[in-house]
């Protein structure tokens, strides 16, 4: 360990996932902004040294002191204005439980992610001291936790505005705008060093699959010391019962990844071995054949350092996500996994397969609600398809808009206003859900059923095809009882479209993950199919 905690062991899981549960109670319950701590004056009366409140100017000084500290001048010092300048991780024995406790959790952060970044020197020579004189009576103890005491509240905002805040990356200019939830460190604080409050186990500091990915990566770094990760072999002729001496080595990758349940030498194709393989093609997005083919042996020759990075990228995105809203229906996309998965009281109901935009017409990332199903609708043919798709189609076949059962509305600057009747070759398909935005993005049925046959489905404009409106209009409307499985079969039928408002709105999220934990525990992969990766990798690790 790059800490020592000596008489204080390493958190283990649990543990960990408490204080998480400690730091996010103070977001759903943080004190308020007027709030001002009276001084315990018994405090000084029990205490075995002189003063247990920090003299004003120390802490102005300590905090000009410190370059990397400068930038929270404020919050530090409304720290400890509201708390009178009392101190936070010492009482009259010394230091409190949750001192230790704080300094245990980024020790783990520092070992768990071989991240040496957190680390503080100074800190670490405090603590032992600390731990090896526990007489408060003894030379010099008042000046040693004065220091200590400022030095752990600097660390702690340098520890939360790493894992709460992330980077400094503007996630606009990566296409991404789903609003970064506001943490103030102040309070986070203030609700860690209180001992009177309790930990509340529904709520999280992060979004859920920030803490999973951070269990996973912490996993992958080991991997990346038990094996050489060399490239391996496949057989060109793949067949169960046949034998090949570069099957252990696949054996064995399959093995640390976690697909095959055990270590495994025999040179022989049989059907653990084809079951593993389908198991690691689906968490790949690959053709779930059990063989490994060129794609699948590919995918299994990724250096490890590459996954590892992919992963620390989707941490990232998922420290920009809401706090989970476990409890709420919601619907969410991922785009790079051509997903959408449907959330019934937080529950995962069912998913259904879509098609997002082209990489030259990304689909917007972003969240707002569902307000409105349109049954039966037209297509209001965007200007850009108009100018660019459909006018050179006119001018090539005068029927084209009759053999489209396109109509023109009426003409604005010279440039049609095209749409396309309801029907069953309607592009938009029998029904579109519309979550009113600035990006003209919304989900919708379409008659090509074809296309979510493709295990890659980038082709729309930007807007997003699912493969089950219907059931997705059923969960929608589930609620109001004027609508059967047989009356939104007819609404979608009918040639005149129909509007219904949603009763509650519902909340929707599209999102961009390529390394995600699925709700089995299972750590997936998927290809940047829009770049975002690439440009977070120059921003992460090489700015």
């Amino acid at each position: 360990m790059i800490f020592s905690s000596k008489r204080h062991k390493p958190f283990t899981n649990y543990q960990i996932i408490f204080f998480c549960f400690l730091f996010s109670f103070s977001i759903y319950c943080s004190p308020k902004k007027n709030k001002t701590f009276k001084r315990d004056t018994s405090i000084n009366a029990q205490s075995s040294y002189n003063n247990v409140f920090l003299d004003s100017q120390h802490v102005e000084n300590f905090i000009l002191g410190e370059d990397s500290l400068v930038k929270y001048h404020d919050e530090l010092v409304d720290f400890y204005t509201q708390r009178n300048f009392e101190y936070a991780w010492f009482d009259a024995n010394g230091l409190t439980e949750q001192a230790h406790n704080f300094y245990n959790l980024q020790d783990n952060l520092i070992n768990s992610l071989e991240d040496s970044t957190l680390y503080n020197p100074e800190l670490q020579k405090k603590y032992e001291w600390l731990l090896d004189n526990t007489d408060t009576k003894s030379k010099g103890y008042d000046s040693i936790i004065s220091r200590a005491e400022m030095i752990m509240t600097g660390q702690f905002f340098k520890y939360a505005a790493k894992v709460y805040h992330g980077s400094n990356i503007n996630t606009k200019d990566l296409g991404w705008f789903i609003p970064r939830k506001k943490i103030n460190i102040g309070e986070l604080l203030d609700s860690l060093v209180d001992g009177k409050k309790k930990p509340q186990n529904e709520y999280e500091p992060l979004n859920k699959q920030y803490r999973l990915l951070e269990k996973s990566v912490a996993k992958y770094y080991l991997l990346k010391k038990k094996d050489t990760w060399l490239p391996i072999t496949a057989p060109l002729v793949w067949k169960i019962g046949e034998n090949n001496a570069t099957i252990p080595a696949i054996k064995n990758r399959l093995y640390l990844l976690g697909d095959y349940p055990k270590l495994d030498t025999i040179s022989t194709i049989d059907n653990t071995l084809e079951v593993a393989i389908k198991q690691f093609q689906r968490r790949f997005g690959l053709n779930e054949n059990g063989k490994i083919d060129a794609k699948t042996l590919q995918a299994l020759n990724i250096p490890i350092d590459v996954l590892i990075q992919k992963i620390l990228v989707n941490m990232e995105r998922a420290r920009w996500m809401p706090t989970d809203t476990s409890h709420i229906d919601r619907v969410i996309v991922n785009i790079p996994e051509y997903k959408l998965r449907v959330f019934d009281k937080g529950k995962l109901s069912f998913t259904m397969p879509v098609v997002v935009g082209t990489a030259a017409h990304n689909t917007v990332i972003f969240n707002g609600k569902i307000q409105y199903i349109v049954f039966s609708p037209y297509w209001n043919v965007p200007t850009s398809i108009t100018k660019n798709e459909v006018m050179p189609a006119m001018e090539r076949n005068h029927n084209y808009l009759r053999n489209n059962n396109m109509e023109i509305v009426q003409t604005n600057g010279g440039i049609p206003e095209v749409r396309q009747k309801p029907g069953p070759n309607n592009s938009l398909g029998k029904v579109k859900f519309l979550f009113p935005n600035k990006y003209n993005i919304y989900l919708h049925d379409t008659p090509n059923k074809d296309a979510f046959l493709d295990a890659k489905r980038g082709f729309s404009h930007g807007c997003i095809r699912i493969g089950n409106p219907k059931g997705l209009a059923m969960f929608l409307l589930r609620n109001q009882q004027n609508y059967t499985t047989d009356s939104v079969q007819r609404l979608m039928d009918k040639a005149q479209e129909k509007w219904v408002t949603i009763k509650p709105l519902v909340p929707v999220t599209i999102k961009y993950f390529t390394a995600w934990v699925d709700e089995d525990g299972l750590l997936y992969f998927r290809e940047d199919i829009y770049g975002h990766d690439k440009k977070m990798v120059q921003k992460l690790f090489y700015e």
